[in-house]
């Protein structure tokens, strides 16, 4: 998979909250994106999954544009701001259930996917229950299960333990060697360093760096 951005710009209410945003991403790499809050970086990830479309602009994957020949890039994870599941459902139901919209992946792949990130596939506590680490952990889980060609997650180390951002540290280079374009974001500039290999820098919606 290659996107390309060329030119784009996002106005939303007269205000640019991207200006002219150039930029290519390739399958099997890791770019994190860094900026202060209100930088641009969630900004830019929805453009690229096509949860936004450019102003000005445009978004192209494979050769495809957003918002004209397709809405969205084929099979792509994402993790923006916070996971939302149903309070009554475990875990497992919550990926089993979303699962069923594009109906590729069995209940072994979803359970796998749980483990990976550090959960108990078997625990029986519904979402309700779950710590804030536990929650972000199964944003990650729904992210990966499907094998994405894109995953976007948005501050993934955020309220989890130090055993599951060395988790969180493997699946990511895990999915790299699979060949997925990886984009995150990261408030802990080391950590970013250490996850990314390339850094994008945002200020006020536009690339600095």
């Amino acid at each position: 998979m290659v996107i390309e951005i060329k030119n784009a710009s996002k106005e939303i209410k007269k205000n640019f909250v991207l200006k002219n945003i150039n930029l290519n991403f390739k399958s099997g790499v890791i770019y994190g994106l860094k900026g202060k809050n209100g930088s641009g970086k969630t900004m830019l990830m929805r453009l690229v999954c096509g949860l936004i479309y450019a102003t000005t602009g445009e978004v192209i994957v494979d050769g495809k544009t957003l918002g004209k020949d397709i809405s969205f890039p084929d099979n792509t994870g994402i993790l923006i701001e916070n996971p939302s599941f149903i309070d009554e459902y475990t875990g497992l139901d919550n990926l089993k259930l979303l699962s069923k919209i594009r109906n590729e992946i069995t209940e072994k792949e979803i359970v796998e996917s749980i483990m990976r990130v550090g959960l108990d596939p078997k625990d029986k506590r519904n979402y309700k229950k779950y710590s804030l680490g536990m929650k972000q952990k199964l944003g990650i889980a729904a992210a990966i299960m499907e094998k994405p060609n894109l995953l976007i997650l948005d501050e993934p180390i955020n309220a989890v333990d130090d055993d599951g951002v060395k988790k969180i540290r493997n699946i990511l280079d895990e999915e790299k060697r699979r060949g997925a374009i990886c984009i995150i974001a990261c408030h802990d500039r080391e950590e970013l360093d250490l996850l990314a290999d390339e850094i994008i820098e945002i200020k006020e919606g536009e690339i600095v760096s």
